[in-house]
């Protein structure tokens, strides 16, 4: 199995000292420069030591948000492309649906692969809700506007004979013709991100990569989605490398203390809730069917919105933003407690969804501090991640495909 480290660098100096929303209205006069260099410096040195530890290293995007500094993958894993030597690097993920040119991404891609020497992995996804407004996109044409930037990067980083032009509904080129081509021939390997099942097939038809963040025992419908249309298209088996789980993860000498850790970093998800109403559903953003549905559930007196909620292992649902650290890992959102505590965590996880591959760990978050990340990490690595590679994923069976009306 294959872990990677993943922070959204975030500025957590302000989320006490300020009430109300953290994104898109919070201005940026709370921010002192200061600490926001010493924090990249203490995200960038995480990141660093993994290298170190045989750990690889995920980074994302957001913007306009003070709970993510990352403005830029691209940019961050330029510089860790040349300050580490060994380890992977991903990008999970280029908000495609929300930069105005697909080229230049495709650019950027080729420039850290060849920095890399090959190590990079390209993931790709739409954007969060809030920042189409900072994007000035359409929320209606998003999903659209994604496949088409998606094609378009392909296209680009696959093309060496000739240059090509592209007129399509969102994107137009005269001329498409990058310098450098990638390392990795055709591309460095693909990765899509999805919170439900109804990605899974068109991803696993794509033969990406598929990551899905904190969605706990829900994650393993949106894992058999695409181990169903990954058969039907004749391909065998998914591999278990296909797939990747993002979880919070302490790890300590003690339990008492992991869990201490795993509250801090766990303020990455008790912040997601401090966003302003009119951009937490953007008309459109969300496909109407799930609206209506949405909509249809709320007559129900025992209604629990499902897009805010997690799964127990006795079939009951918490809040994931206010659910105790207990309830974070009895839905596997959460792993953390010692190394053995942590190792049988990731094993009932594993088996529960038939296997996976790739362990997207959020080793630091919140106001987690810089020491207690390192020796978090270290432990990791030293006590846990060489016994992963012993997970069976036992007597699971895909569920068979549901039947046509």
């Amino acid at each position: 199995m294959r872990v990677w480290q993943f922070t959204e660098q975030p500025y957590h100096p302000v989320w006490d000292e300020v009430p109300g929303p953290l994104k898109n209205i919070l201005p940026n006069r709370h921010i002192d420069h200061r600490v926001a260099a010493d924090l990249y410096d203490q995200y960038m040195e995480q990141w660093q030591l993994c290298d170190e530890l045989g750990i690889n290293i995920l980074v994302n995007e957001h913007h306009a948000t003070s709970t993510s500094m990352s403005a830029s993958c691209t940019l961050t894993l330029a510089a860790l492309a040349r300050s580490t030597k060994h380890v992977r690097l991903m990008s999970l993920g280029i908000p495609i649906a929300n930069r105005p040119d697909p080229v230049r991404v495709a650019e950027e891609i080729a420039m850290i692969d060849c920095f890399s020497r090959g190590r990079f992995e390209m993931g790709f996804v739409r954007g969060a809700q809030y920042e189409v407004f900072a994007a000035i996109g359409d929320p209606v044409k998003q999903t659209r506007r994604f496949g088409e930037a998606y094609r378009l990067i392909l296209k680009t980083l696959t093309t060496h004979d000739a240059p090509f032009s592209w007129q399509g509904d969102f994107f137009q080129y005269r001329e498409v013709n990058i310098w450098p081509r990638c390392y990795q021939d055709p591309h460095p390997p693909v990765w899509m991100v999805a919170i439900g099942p109804g990605p899974g097939a068109w991803i696993a038809e794509q033969r990406a990569h598929v990551g899905t963040f904190l969605s706990g025992r829900d994650s393993k419908k949106l894992f058999d989605a695409y181990r169903r249309r990954w058969t039907e298209l004749g391909w065998g088996s998914a591999p278990p490398e296909q797939f990747g789980y993002m979880a919070m993860v302490a790890v300590a000498d003690t339990e008492e203390e992991a869990k201490r850790r795993a509250y801090q970093i766990a303020g990455y998800t008790r912040t997601q809730t401090r966003l302003a109403p009119q951009f937490t559903n953007p008309p459109g953003y969300t496909p109407a069917r799930f609206v209506a549905m949405e909509q249809r559930l709320q007559t129900n007196p025992n209604y629990v919105a499902q897009s805010r909620t997690i799964e127990r292992s006795d079939g009951s649902r918490v809040m994931l933003y206010n659910a105790t650290i207990d309830d974070l890992i009895d839905a596997h959102v959460v792993f953390a407690g010692t190394a053995d505590q942590v190792f049988e965590q990731l094993r009932a996880y594993h088996r529960y969804v038939g296997g996976f591959g790739n362990l997207l760990m959020m080793g630091q978050g919140g106001d987690l501090s810089h020491a207690d990340t390192i020796d978090s990490l270290t432990r990791f690595s030293r006590d846990v991640l060489p016994r992963l590679d012993s997970l069976d994923a036992g007597d699971y069976e895909p569920p068979p495909a549901p039947r046509l009306a």
